[in-house]
């Protein structure tokens, strides 16, 4: 199965998916960011994977989603993986992907999530409503923030956390658990969807 991978940042998740997936099951094919200087292409240079510049507005240096679309198309990429990707997708190239995007989540949804709930500003909202549990959640994307079918869980206990920064720390090693699992799962066809709840095959 080839894969993209969205990013916005130094690529912690990408980087998970490259040394932890087989490249007989998936293999990252792709990677995009809506950064030009993106810490994460130095990833996709190490492994010489193709990635490219993404924007709402094609300029200089940046391709459409239009464009996207038709260069994803081109490569046969069969899944997008959003790993940190800090801008919303916008709607018609998730109608174009339909059940074939999915996004990894810094907590355990529906809590702590929505608009404007990205990367420390969730670790922020969790420590500050005195949690005594997080974790990560991969879900399918729709049109509406992190709305769509939950995929996977998984739950870390926080409860001797003593900041915002401490409680990301023990969650994004979650992550990189969590994502490569379900990649794996979705690449051996052990992901389906009943009445309108994704379930993992063993």
């Amino acid at each position: 199965m080839k894969i993209a991978v969205f990013v916005s940042g130094r690529g912690s998740n990408l980087q998970s998916i490259v040394e932890t997936v087989p490249s007989a099951k998936a293999i990252v094919s792709a990677v995009i960011s809506n950064k030009a200087d993106c810490p994460a292409f130095l990833i996709a240079e190490k492994y010489k994977i193709p990635h490219y510049c993404v924007s709402n507005v094609e300029n200089e240096g940046f391709i459409n989603y239009f464009s996207l679309i038709d260069i994803l198309n081109e490569g046969k990429i069969e899944l997008i993986v959003l790993a940190g990707f800090l801008k919303k997708i916008p709607d018609h190239f998730v109608d174009a992907f339909k059940n074939r995007i999915i996004n990894i989540h810094p907590a355990l949804l529906p809590f702590f999530g929505g608009k404007g709930m990205y990367g420390i500003n969730v670790h922020n909202a969790v420590f500050n409503a005195g949690m005594k549990v997080s974790g990560a959640t991969v879900h399918f994307v729709d049109k509406i923030f992190d709305n769509g079918l939950i995929i996977a869980q998984r739950a870390v206990d926080i409860s001797d956390a003593d900041s915002p920064e401490s409680i990301a720390k023990k969650v994004l090693a979650v992550e990189h658990e969590l994502l490569p699992f379900v990649v794996e799962k979705i690449a051996d066809g052990k992901v389906i969807v009943e009445n309108n709840k994704p379930k993992i095959l063993s």
